[in-house]
């Protein structure tokens, strides 16, 4: 992808992990990087790295799934930038790695899945209309391959993550007018929450591999970044209400 003019763009959930990846990929593109988090001291940590590697980036708090830090977050960056030119949802529940059945699944817990994927993104989205509609800039969410074939040890995260697809292809259609390009990103990555999930189901790690053809899970900063720059880049300037499948041929069904 060939580097455009600045950007500004604002990624949840990127205070470690996958968004920290996607966080750097989009620094290196040359755009600044607003690192929207709950944990402060990981998300400065974040910025100070991608700064070291002369980017620019910032860490603002934002909890997804409560209005008021959505809204006060995305004020933070009009503010600071004037303008925002895309936004990445890739925040997700910190219960998503743990394992079990539907019967074993507390009320309170499917409801942590669905305020931060689900309320996240329509929050988020409510949001930041009218800044993308300026901008004429772009949405794109994190959703997943258990979005969709489903994961029987994983009933909530497969859940809500089909349910992101949904939201983000609705979106698409209300949204093309304005001329902003809404999309998912449906990765497969070697994260921190990956890691947790394999160490709490150990057959876990071999029916993910076992399957893979190119063996290997994907790198959050060469593999699932650049996938997501372009998303938010000029050159997919004609891709709304698509989700895009970066798992290295893992899933079977698209």
């Amino acid at each position: 992808m060939v580097k455009t003019e600045r950007k500004v763009v604002m990624i949840t959930g990127a205070s470690g992990g996958l968004g920290r990846g996607i966080a750097i990929a989009c620094a290196a593109q040359g755009w600044s990087v607003w690192l929207a988090a709950r944990r402060e001291s990981a998300g400065n940590n974040v910025a100070a790295e991608i700064t070291q590697q002369g980017g620019v980036a910032q860490f603002v708090r934002c909890d997804a799934g409560v209005q008021e830090s959505v809204e006060t977050a995305l004020a933070t960056v009009l503010d600071a930038e004037g303008r925002l030119d895309g936004l990445v949802h890739n925040a997700t529940s910190g219960l998503s790695p743990r394992p079990g059945a539907v019967s074993d699944l507390s009320l309170s817990d499917f409801r942590d899945h669905v305020t931060v994927s689900l309320r996240g993104s329509f929050l988020l989205a409510r949001a930041a209309f009218e800044p993308l509609k300026r901008s004429q800039g772009a949405l794109v969410l994190l959703s997943s391959e258990a979005g969709f074939e489903g994961k029987a040890r994983l009933p909530a995260y497969a859940t809500v993550k089909a349910a992101q697809r949904g939201f983000a292809r609705s979106l698409a259609r209300e949204w093309g007018g304005a001329g902003i390009r809404v999309n998912c990103v449906a990765p497969l990555a070697a994260t921190e929450a990956m890691e947790d999930a394999f160490r709490r189901d150990p057959d876990m790690e071999e029916r993910v591999l076992g399957r893979h053809p190119m063996r290997r899970l994907g790198d959050s900063v060469t593999d699932i970044g650049p996938a997501v720059c372009f998303l938010l880049s000029q050159d997919s300037r004609y891709i709304t209400g698509h989700t895009l499948m970066v798992d290295g041929g893992s899933c079977p069904v698209t």
